[in-house]
């Protein structure tokens, strides 16, 4: 069938809505992690997640929402501990295995759920019911609003910590509130992409923006269009091709960056 078609299923009207809303929060939120140095901080908050998804499927509820609320005590934990928990990879390794040793054994108790395995680790997007982007639209929504709110203070404590704690500022509170909003936005990407390749969505178009362009404002604006057009790309290619949105997603993300690596050398 021409591409121009697929438009015309309800399925993929709602992976196209899905995939903005998630790309807009995902572009703007990976700039952030990038200068703030927090890249592996996303990675370790969507391998947690995967407990919470795994166990809200165990006793019957949505996974987005177990996602969710596992990744949200993670964050308030990372932000609450500061620098502390930086730098201690192997602890932060044994945690991360914990988590997915536990879902493992979520969905090994409850076997009706274990097909959601799948889905959970690596996503599907042309799956995504409508009830689900209005979630994600109100999810983002909060998580865009509340970005903004903290937006002044964070770049302050992001660029100069010793100057913005000598003028008030709580680095220890615009930590966890960003690491709210980044569970927030991980919990986002991982309907799409799942929680293994979560690290592709949030940060593969932020940092193929911050090599682009040396300005805060024009980076975040350049990852979010680059994430719009990455993920509908996945999705338009994955109807022509009948391969996995996520690969193509994945793919898409990839390229662009290693296209920008070259451009910023030549």
């Amino acid at each position: 069938m021409p591409i121009v078609t697929m438009l015309e299923y309800d399925f993929m009207r709602s992976a196209f809505m899905a995939g903005g809303i998630v790309a807009v929060v995902s572009g703007a939120i990976g700039c952030f992690l990038i200068l703030r140095n927090l890249t592996f901080a996303g990675h370790a908050l969507s391998h947690v997640g995967f407990a919470g998804a795994t166990g809200a499927a165990l006793i019957g509820t949505s996974p987005l929402w177990g996602l969710l609320a596992l990744t949200l005590v993670a964050a308030v934990a990372m932000g609450a501990l500061g620098e502390r928990w930086r730098g201690r990879d192997v602890a932060v390794g044994i945690i991360l295995s914990l988590a997915l040793g536990m879902g493992v054994l979520f969905l090994y108790l409850y076997t009706s759920h274990a097909t959601q395995v799948t889905t959970i680790l690596f996503g599907n997007i042309l799956g995504v019911e409508r009830e689900t982007v209005w979630a994600l639209l109100g999810l983002s929504l909060v998580s865009l609003v509340a970005l903004a709110g903290i937006s002044r203070p964070l770049l302050f404590a992001t660029l100069s910590p010793e100057l913005a704690e000598a003028k008030g500022v709580s680095l220890r509170l615009v930590s966890v509130l960003f690491l709210a909003i980044v569970a927030v936005a991980v919990s986002e990407a991982a309907q799409l992409v799942g929680v293994l390749l979560v690290f592709a969505l949030m940060v593969g178009p932020a940092a193929a923006a911050m090599r682009l362009t040396s300005r805060v404002r024009s980076g975040v604006a350049l990852a979010v269009l680059l994430a719009l057009a990455e993920t509908w790309a996945g999705i338009a290619l994955a109807y022509a091709t009948d391969w996995p949105p996520t690969f193509w997603i994945v793919l898409t993300s990839c390229a662009v960056y290693f296209a920008s690596m070259i451009f910023r050398t030549a």
